[in-house]
């Protein structure tokens, strides 16, 4: 059999599989966690959810964490994605909620691990250079792109859930790459 007729035969199979991933991007916090379910098959983006977890404030940290689990538990068993992208941790000006936001971080964690979920990390420059193209990309940039690339009608009202969209999104971009395992060869 020639090489031509072996790369034919590949691409004949290459056009019929068809690779669907639901991914749940989480943006965390412990105040409001934004989430965003969407699908990706075939290089499209299907919305499936967004919205947000909020836990309200002058309550103990403890009911809190307890909150954002039950809540996340609930969305992954309702959409049952196979992967969940994550942001990493980064502070730069308030370094008060560091603590708090990396304990709702890993309550989060612990929870799409029990459900069974495959989990990536990206940092925030990771997000912006795959949705919008360039890594210093504003708030307003990253919102625009998303609401563009998942064909919304109306973008979040919550920063939160806009950007857990634009980590999903950021996974579906990046997923398999040599980038991502790099940056997730940590875990």
């Amino acid at each position: 059999m020639t090489r031509r007729a072996i790369c034919g035969i590949i691409l004949y199979y290459e056009e019929k599989l068809v690779v669907r991933i639901i991914i749940l991007g989480i943006d965390p916090g412990i105040a409001i966690v934004g989430y965003g379910v969407i699908e990706y098959k075939n290089s499209r983006f299907v919305t499936l959810a967004h919205g947000s977890i909020q836990t309200p404030a002058h309550t103990n940290v403890e009911d809190r964490l307890m909150q954002i689990y039950d809540e996340l538990d609930t969305i992954i068993k309702m959409y049952h994605p196979s992967e969940m992208a994550i942001e990493e941790l980064f502070f730069n000006t308030n370094q008060k909620t560091m603590v708090p936001v990396a304990e709702a971080r890993g309550v989060i964690l612990l929870c799409a691990r029990q459900n069974g979920l495959s989990i990536a990390e990206y940092t925030p420059l990771q997000v912006k250079q795959s949705v919008v193209g360039y890594g210093r990309a504003v708030k307003k940039q990253v919102m625009h792109m998303v609401s563009l690339i998942l064909r919304l009608e109306n973008t979040p009202k919550l920063d939160d859930t806009c950007d857990a969209l634009a980590i999903a999104v950021c996974h579906a971009n990046c997923n398999g790459s040599r980038v991502q395992n790099y940056y997730n060869l940590r875990k």
